[in-house]
């Protein structure tokens, strides 16, 4: 099920990401739905671009129509009221409603230390500074697909609570099985004390959130990672709205030595695989004996799980096991896959931790595992993937504040720097701009 690749060589492949980026990459089950629901073979993003023009010109009725069309859903209403996710809230799992509390306090906890400075200075002449201000309405997208996914909601809407956002809008689709949203969606919507909840996926929920509908507020910011027709509806609106950014499969790397359990090795591999047939988890290492260690505990530990037929589709694919020369030849691989989830199972984790540049999380040791990341050790799981991680950091507080300079120069300072500014917008041929300057030095102005 996971080759072993006895060198980097071999590895190239799946240590060199694929981009979808034509028609024939596209799934043919995926074509095949398209032409379903729109009547017509079209390309993903000539379908998405429709469905972003039906949602500007016909708002809410595109929405209730588009939603039965591709879900099968009739949406009697499209926003879920609060006493329903109250209600939902009231009726979990005792176990799982403090499980779900606990998280959502590390999360707070940890995003509240996050530094959000304003600041000024008087030694440049006058004052000078940035002002951070928390964006107005932010919106967030929390994907339904083949499992619920309250801890995505947490690790986007407590993030922009603590940033001081004013209104936090949730979208998500229900399912088409039972035409409602899951219960534990609704939950968590419920601890993160968001503002608004809409039954709305893909590619509809950011074509109403970015545009506006009759029921649906205009946001400042979309949020949130989703299956390929929202990535593809996020690129589209992109300056439109603010974006958080664009996101493919998830994706991990374990770097492991000699001291690593095997079978704890195999079982975050396989915690990462079972999310998607087009997941990546790769393991690097020095150790041949490790890696049919892991070899062998992956096929056990497969048998015994829900989603084998998944998992085996995606380390057949896109996994696998790459023995290198050293550790340190393993840290320059992954550096340069820049992956999302970077594990560091080896005997001093810290000590590599400065030469890694590029990954959206590093998991120190194998008591910092991945699946502690996903739910509960307090920074955003919503991490950059498909190689962003080389200028793309995680949700954060930042994303949901913007800078706004301040120049507040004295009269002396400007007087002293108007004559290079007149100086440059000549250079420009913007002589309109060099005569505002100009003409400060010239009057009385200045004083």
């Amino acid at each position: 099920m996971i080759r072993i690749y006895s060198n980097p060589d071999e590895a190239r492949g799946i240590l060199n990401r694929k981009q979808m980026t034509t028609v024939e990459d596209v799934p043919p089950v995926v074509l095949d739905s398209i032409k379903r629901v729109f009547g017509e073979a079209l390309t993903p993003e000539a379908a998405v671009a429709h469905l972003l023009a039906e949602v500007r010109t016909r708002g809410d009725d595109a929405l209730r129509e588009w939603t039965k069309r591709i879900d099968g859903v009739i949406a009697e209403t499209l926003e879920i009221p609060a006493a329903v996710w109250e209600t939902a809230y009231d009726e979990l799992d005792a176990d799982l409603r403090t499980a779900l509390e606990t998280s959502a306090a590390r999360v707070r906890d940890f995003h509240s230390r996050q530094p959000i400075p304003n600041w000024t200075t008087d030694i440049m002449g006058g004052t000078l500074g940035q002002k951070l201000v928390p964006l107005g309405h932010v919106g967030i997208y929390v994907p339904g697909g083949t499992a619920p996914l309250p801890s995505s909601l947490l690790m986007a809407a407590i993030p922009a609570r603590v940033a001081g956002v004013d209104e936090i809008i949730i979208c998500t689709p229900a399912d088409k099985q039972t035409g409602s949203i899951s219960p534990l969606t609704l939950a968590a919507a419920y601890i993160a004390g968001v503002d608004r909840v809409f039954a709305l996926g893909g590619a509809l929920a950011v074509a109403a959130l970015t545009f506006g509908t009759e029921s649906v507020p205009r946001v400042d910011k979309v949020v949130g990672a989703g299956g390929l027709f929202t990535t593809i509806a996020k690129r589209q609106v992109y300056g439109i709205v603010g974006l958080d950014g664009l996101y493919g499969p998830t994706e991990t790397i374990v770097i492991a030595d000699d001291s690593a359990n095997p079978a704890w090795v195999a079982a975050d591999l396989l915690a990462q695989a079972e999310h998607d047939v087009l997941a990546t988890a790769i393991l690097l290492t020095p150790s041949r004996a490790l890696a049919e260690a892991v070899q062998a505990e992956v096929e056990k530990q497969t048998a015994l799980l829900s989603r084998a037929a998944i998992i085996t589709h995606s380390l057949t694919a896109q996994g696998g096991i790459v023995i290198t020369p050293d550790l340190s030849t393993a840290v320059s691989l992954a550096d340069a896959f820049a992956p999302e989830h970077l594990c560091l199972s080896v005997k001093n984790p810290a000590a590599w931790v400065n030469r890694i540049r590029n990954a959206g999380g590093i998991f120190l040791g194998e008591h910092s595992f991945e699946v502690l990341g996903d739910y509960i050790a307090g920074p955003s799981h919503i991490m950059p993937t498909g190689g962003t991680a080389r200028f793309k950091g995680p949700v954060n507080v930042l994303d949901f504040v913007k800078v706004i300079n301040l120049i507040g120069l004295d009269a002396e300072t400007a007087r002293h720097l108007a004559p290079a500014a007149a100086c440059i917008a000549d250079a420009e041929s913007l002589t309109a701009h060099g005569a505002a300057a100009k003409i400060r030095t010239s009057s009385d102005l200045m004083d």
